[in-house]
């Protein structure tokens, strides 16, 4: 009876190293692309797409969760373009939204330049381009495939191939038009953040 066993456990671990490999590969090959992304975003779908697809083996409740949370997880990469932080009178860090006048809310502003931080037009192409790659990240997961789409599994190895490629010659051309100074919710923060000098030059 063990023996019977053994061709079904060899082939479902078998299964399940393939997965890990394939997404594997394709955080791999996203590679820089991932940092234009928050960092809690990546690591929650990371941590809660497996869940909500129940390890691609979905029932119509699963597809619904999973799809929300991609909406959500889109939509978060896309807001999180739109916020920036500094620091205040009061030593402490803080994040608002832009606007076309600087940061909102901006409490502890006092000798802050808050009109350097309004909104541009390549705010509009950063968040553009991180709801692309956040696309590429959730929809061509291993798990969203075999949830959603499973007959497309065979044209997703090609996909892992050519599709980062080209968001990254994308990406790279846009961050050189749009260069962003911007420190926002979910990005990390660096020492120069609060140099207000580049932002009002760039």
């Amino acid at each position: 009876m063990g023996d019977k066993n053994k061709p079904s456990s060899s082939k479902t671990i078998s299964t399940q190293n393939a997965k890990t490999s394939m997404y594997s590969k394709t955080l791999s090959n996203l590679g820089n692309l991932i940092k234009l992304l928050p960092t809690g975003t990546v690591f929650l779908f990371q941590f809660l797409n497996p869940v909500l697809t129940n390890n691609g083996h979905c029932i119509t409740l699963n597809k619904y969760l999973s799809g929300a949370f991609l909406i959500f997880g889109g939509f978060n990469c896309a807001f999180s373009s739109f916020t920036d932080s500094y620091t205040g009178s009061d030593g402490q860090r803080h994040y608002g939204i832009v606007t076309t006048k600087g940061l909102y809310p901006s409490p502890a502003s006092d000798g802050v330049n808050l009109s350097a931080y309004k909104l541009r037009v390549g705010d509009f192409a950063h968040a553009f381009l991180s709801v692309v790659v956040f696309a590429v990240l959730g929809l061509l997961d291993t798990d969203t495939v075999q949830c959603f789409y499973p007959e497309f599994e065979t044209g997703q190895k090609l996909l892992l191939q050519v599709a980062p490629p080209v968001i990254g010659v994308v990406a790279s051309t846009v961050f050189m038009v749009f260069p962003t100074y911007r420190h926002g919710i979910g990005y990390p923060t660096s020492a120069d953040s609060n140099d207000i000098s580049q932002k009002s030059d760039a």
